[in-house]
């Protein structure tokens, strides 16, 4: 088994079976266990909602059972990598989880293009979707860790790497997609004490009207500014802690099942809440934001700063790194604006891993040009304003040994890896309980799941 395949199936069915069992609440799907693990089981439903997810996803007419029989062999090696983890007491912690989510959400909320419109698709909050997720991750990272304790002491000579990539037929060699190094200079508008004092008093008038007895749903659905949860009279649904914002967490958990709090303050800007239910360490919340927003003139004025700065750059009268750390307003100002790839950490971007909002901006841009101020929002939603360039750009090119060593080491090594990984599955097989139901006992699998 190809472990770069799995490992990038894995998250494709893991965004897949979350995406389509998240739309579709509809359907109804006979649901049985088909195969049993050791202690761990995979159902029909698991299969069929991953089957239909990727039909739509690249657009297959049929794929049939070897599609679904390929889908499970990879659920029964995660099954079979979380079996023998328990077996070895390997466990993830609920940091690492969490980091996961975080950067699974960010590509969601990308291919959407916000938070909100990945909301109103799949009619749930952000943290349920968030909830959601958190199952399957964690049984990914086990399943991960337990694939690394297996292959920690692998390594890979650059003979090995040579012989690798020698050894691939030249019509299937891959084609490398164009990479982007980008920096940008950001300029957060400001927010006056007018503008807080004018969102705290705006607040705190809806607050008086629910605590005179209005309807907390009908005000919110009217008023609110969390475009994910308006529509639902704010409602939240079920999270726990580590979900939400410190502030807004503390206030949530003290609430009595009706009450409603005192205007808490976050980065998001001013809530109000009201307590739905709780269950245990989950609960459920309606809420009300009202944001302070930049006045006319201050978004006006980081505009008019930018343009200044566009002049000096382009004038050749101050450098782009040095614009970047004088007049950026975010971290990477320290780096010349070296913008960071939260998918990958490193600073080099695929076309898909660009903002939709952006990439139109970058395709025009040649290496070593940069953009005019253009509109923006923050990871936390606030209205800003950036100029981009183009650092560097590798062309689009059939991977080589010259320049692209790395990504060719790095693929040997997993190919070396996956050997491995084939002898622990069929050695493992020996001493772990499998039952497969018909029709999937018929599929011919990679490695030999039935005895």
């Amino acid at each position: 088994m190809n472990k770069i395949k799995h490992y990038f199936l894995s998250l494709t069915l893991l965004i897949s079976a979350f995406m389509l069992k998240s739309q579709d609440d509809g359907g109804v799907v006979v649901d049985e266990v088909v195969v049993v693990i050791g202690k761990n089981f995979i159902l029909h439903s698991d299969i069929e909602s991953q089957y239909l997810q990727l039909k739509m996803q690249y657009g297959l007419a049929e794929g049939g059972m070897p599609l679904r029989c390929h889908i499970l062999e990879n659920m029964m090696f995660q099954k079979l990598l979380v079996n023998q983890a328990q077996l070895d007491s390997v466990v993830v912690s609920d940091a690492e989880v969490n980091d996961r989510i975080d950067r699974n959400l960010r590509y969601f909320v990308s291919q959407f293009g916000s938070r909100a419109k990945l909301e109103e698709f799949y009619k749930k909050s952000f943290a349920e979707i968030k909830e959601e997720l958190r199952q399957p991750i964690k049984e990914q990272l086990i399943s991960e860790h337990m694939q690394e304790r297996i292959t920690q002491n692998v390594q890979i000579t650059p003979a090995e790497v040579m012989s690798f990539f020698n050894e691939i037929d030249v019509d299937s060699i891959p084609l490398m997609p164009a990479q982007y190094e980008l920096q940008e200079i950001v300029k957060i508008p400001k927010v006056g004490q007018n503008e807080y004092d004018e969102a705290y008093n705006k607040i705190n008038g809806f607050r008086d009207r629910i605590l005179k007895g209005e309807s907390f749903s009908t005000i919110a659905v009217l008023y609110s500014e969390d475009p994910g949860s308006m529509s639902k009279g704010g409602e939240l649904g079920f999270f726990s802690r580590g979900d939400m914002f410190p502030e807004f967490e503390a206030a949530a958990f003290s609430l009595r099942p009706g009450e409603v709090s005192p205007i808490t303050k976050t980065k998001a800007g001013y809530h109000i809440l009201q307590l739905i239910e709780r269950r245990g360490e989950l609960i459920n919340v309606r809420h009300l934001l009202i944001q302070a927003k930049p006045s006319i003139e201050n978004i006006a004025e980081s505009k008019n700063l930018l343009d200044s700065v566009y002049t000096l750059v382009e004038s050749g009268q101050m450098s782009f790194d040095s614009a970047a750390f004088l007049f950026s307003d975010i971290n990477s100002k320290n780096s010349g604006g070296l913008m960071i790839n939260p998918y990958t950490g490193t600073s080099y971007f695929e076309a898909e891993h660009i903002d939709k909002s952006l990439i139109y901006t970058v395709d025009k841009l040649n290496v070593g040009e940069f953009s005019k101020p253009i509109p923006m929002q923050t990871e936390d939603g606030k209205q800003a304003y950036r100029i981009v360039r183009v650092k560097t750009l590798k062309e689009p090119h059939k991977a080589n040994l010259k320049d692209d060593y790395d990504k060719i080491q790095t693929a040997a090594l997993e190919d070396k890896k996956a050997e491995i990984i084939a002898k622990w599955i069929n050695n493992n097989l020996q001493n772990t309980f499998v039952k497969i139901k018909p029709p999937y006992d018929s599929c011919e699998f990679d490695n030999e799941w039935i005895k």
